[in-house]
């Protein structure tokens, strides 16, 4: 009988936590948990449970589904934080970490978080600022396994959620690509899919540390836990 992982996933309505479960629909042996906080539609076909609780309820559900990873896509917007930066912090870092201390005192060993790149605690970008924060107090929570993905612009189609200068950005991205080069080579544009596909992938992982993961290192990771399915056959991506 296959075993069956158990993934808790918050952040499930946003772009990323969206690609996670549809990725995960075809996979026999993966099975997404959602946590959230409050009731929103999800994808059509989606193959998961979903918890609703206050976030300080959280633990509770991580204690009581006992998944062997969690992957963190939570993140606000400037224009939804009301361009306050005390309501930004307060999703993008400090619940952020309230979760990851949740799942880490419920005995999750694992946890992927989807961060930004140019994410840097000396930055003076308040948005990469508090990204990079939000990195360093991770690395302090104690998981056997912590996984930091840093996507460039991120590339797929969003609900209720109009982003004008991402979306011309997307559409200006294969122009734009070859020329970010050196250290701007980060900031290149990535398939939502690819990075939902290395974060299934990463989550499974065994070997213990702290990895951060460029563009590049997704890539891979996606194109490993693809393989990983058609070898087992789990799905043909024929």
């Amino acid at each position: 009988m296959t075993e069956v992982y158990r993934i808790a996933l918050v952040g499930a309505t946003g772009l990323i936590g969206r690609r996670v479960i549809e990725t995960s629909n075809d996979i026999a042996d993966t099975r997404i948990v959602g946590v959230a906080r409050r009731e929103a539609p999800l994808p059509d076909g989606a193959r998961m449970e979903m918890f609703v609780a206050d976030p300080d309820k959280w633990g509770e559900v991580f204690e009581a589904i006992q998944p062997r990873a969690l992957i963190c896509a939570l993140g606000t917007t400037w224009k939804k934080s009301g361009r306050d930066e005390e309501a930004f912090r307060a999703v993008d870092h400090d619940l952020v970490l309230a979760t990851a201390e949740a799942a880490k005192n419920a005995g999750i060993p694992n946890m992927v978080c989807v961060s930004a790149a140019g994410a840097d605690f000396r930055s003076k970008n308040f948005y990469m600022k508090v990204k990079g924060e939000t990195e360093m107090a991770l690395s302090k929570v104690g998981f056997k396994r912590l996984d930091i993905m840093r996507p460039g612009l991120l590339r797929g189609p969003r609900t209720n959620d109009l982003r004008v200068l991402e979306r011309l950005a997307m559409w200006a991205s294969p122009l734009l690509d070859p020329m970010l080069g050196g250290k701007w080579q980060a900031y290149r544009s990535i398939d939502a899919r690819i990075v939902s596909e290395a974060a299934l992938g990463l989550a499974m992982r065994n070997a213990a540390g702290r990895f951060t993961h460029n563009n590049d290192a997704m890539k891979r990771a996606a194109r490993e836990w693809r393989q990983r399915n058609e070898r087992l056959g789990l799905v043909d991506y024929e």
